[in-house]
């Protein structure tokens, strides 16, 4: 892997924000944890949120998708999980009453299977699906935010993903972005990103959040 990019505090999760208020844990897409996630956990932040950025990488991240590929690869989901379950168990013993979770494609789909065990209040998940052999009921409501153009595999495609959400009777809303394509709101891959489409996500987002995170 010769496209690794060395990021601040590495293995650390960042926090924004202050202890006790609502927690958002913002979990990062398959090139890692990225600069652009830094504005994203701030804007949350400015809303009154205790955000919290993990590193699931280990300190390394890439704009690189052939190296990003690998680096997904070598994650161990169980690993990732349990960084999940620290972060918001030890976010509730400060205080923080509502948690939320926010995960883009890899982190999306990380965020969805967390919120199966029902230590969430709310989950976003960007361009991201579980398929029907890893899926759940989810006992909080979700809101997905999928590009126009992208790839899935069989029963992972969104209709298919919906349909079972609607069965298990969880509560979902979701946004389809035109002329979007696959990691649209990362910013920091620029071949990628569509400015507009991003913000627009943003602001459902935090309204979503706002619905069922405060008071």
């Amino acid at each position: 892997m010769t496209e690794l990019v060395p990021i601040p505090s590495p293995g650390v999760p960042l926090y924004y924000g202050r202890p006790g208020d609502p927690l958002i844990v913002l979990v990062h897409d398959w090139y890692g944890r990225l600069p652009w996630l830094e504005n994203y956990a701030k804007g949350l932040e400015h809303q009154g949120y205790r955000v919290v950025v993990p590193d699931l990488y280990d300190g390394v991240a890439t704009i690189d998708e052939a190296t990003a590929s690998e680096l997904m690869n070598r994650l161990d989901v169980a690993t990732a999980l349990a960084i999940l379950d620290e972060i918001v168990e030890t976010a509730r013993a400060q205080g923080s009453q509502r948690i939320g979770v926010v995960g883009f494609s890899l982190g999306g789909w990380l965020a969805l299977l967390h919120a199966q065990g029902g230590a969430t209040d709310a989950v976003v998940a960007y361009y991201a699906t579980l398929g029907a052999d890893q899926h759940g009921v989810i006992p909080c409501p979700v809101l997905l935010q999928f590009a126009e153009t992208d790839e899935w595999g069989d029963g992972d495609d969104p209709e298919s993903f919906l349909d079972r959400l609607k069965d298990h009777g969880t509560p979902v809303r979701d946004f389809v972005y035109p002329g979007t394509v696959h990691s649209f709101a990362n910013a920091t891959v620029t071949r990628t990103t569509d400015v507009p489409a991003a913000e627009l996500a943003f602001v459902r987002t935090a309204s979503f959040l706002e619905e069922h995170l405060v008071d």
